[in-house]
């Protein structure tokens, strides 16, 4: 079912006003927009080379898959479960604030679903597939701030196309290819995309990858009046989990906590920090 699915939403009218130009000077596909605060630059071309229309509906099997796993196993929040609800709101917020980001995103149907398990873990599949699972939650103790900062990072990862970039990259390499190589077409690429949805999962992102979430997600929170500075909190509770034994910690191992991250946010927090309360003016 889906939860969010695209409806034509009016923000606020003093904040649309005064935001407007960031909505409407936004540019297709994962281009920054004209007017974004945070500086990431447009998104690798190198992606292309992967339908993205074939990844999301890879993407769209495998959630659908995990959801089935999950409810065969009874650990699927069912609906109205309190963190299921708080996870919804959230998305709610974030969600009108994509689109100047990729304007596929319009077209998602977004989803977001809560499983039980002590991974400490989260993440978001091209398409809008979002999941949480229970343990990134108690686990680290994380306040709407905090938790709308890891949903606006992994909704960046989709809106920036990175696990399509990975994609392409790796199949380019594997089959010895090099940009304007006539040795395999794009329908080719394509056709190995549609076989890689088991991969969606696993896929490890960049360095760069996961600044260019960091500092997008940060962005989509700030302008959804989520507190900026929580981004900052939440990467030293990362940090201060590293070493546990609790629970398992898939998130960590592809999301590395460090003070280089840190600073970087720190260093960006107040960029959005006008965006964040102009939200709260609301």
């Amino acid at each position: 079912m889906c939860l969010f699915c695209p409806t034509p939403v009016a923000a606020p009218s003093s904040l649309w006003s005064s935001r407007r130009a960031f909505l409407l000077l936004a540019g297709a596909g994962a281009a920054a927009p004209a007017l974004a605060q945070v500086d990431v630059g447009s998104a690798s071309s190198m992606r292309r080379l992967v339908s993205a229309e074939t990844l999301e509906q890879s993407a769209v099997q495998q959630y659908g898959q995990l959801l089935a796993q999950a409810r065969a196993q009874r650990a699927l929040a069912p609906a109205g479960h309190p963190q299921l609800e708080r996870l919804h709101a959230i998305a709610r917020r974030l969600i009108p604030f994509t689109t100047p980001w990729n304007d596929r995103a319009r077209h998602w149907r977004w989803e977001v679903n809560l499983i039980g398990s002590k991974q400490i873990n989260a993440f978001c599949m091209p398409g809008g597939k979002i999941a949480f699972y229970t343990g990134i939650l108690d686990q680290l103790k994380l306040t709407d701030d905090e938790t709308a900062m890891i949903m606006g990072h992994e909704m960046a990862h989709a809106l920036r196309e990175h696990a399509r970039e990975r994609i392409a990259k790796t199949q380019a390499t594997n089959l010895g290819l090099r940009l304007g190589s006539q040795l395999l077409g794009l329908g080719d690429l394509g056709n190995l995309a549609a076989s890689l949805g088991g991969q969606l999962l696993t896929l490890k992102f960049s360095r760069s990858d996961e600044s260019d979430a960091d500092l997008v997600g940060l962005e989509l929170a700030a302008r959804a009046g989520f507190n900026p500075a929580a981004a900052v909190s939440l990467w030293q509770k990362m940090g201060n989990a590293t070493g546990s034994s609790q629970g398992g910690l898939a998130f960590l191992s592809t999301h590395p906590s460090g003070p280089q991250r840190i600073r970087e946010l720190e260093q960006n927090v107040p960029k959005v920090q006008g965006l964040y309360e102009a939200a709260v003016r609301q």
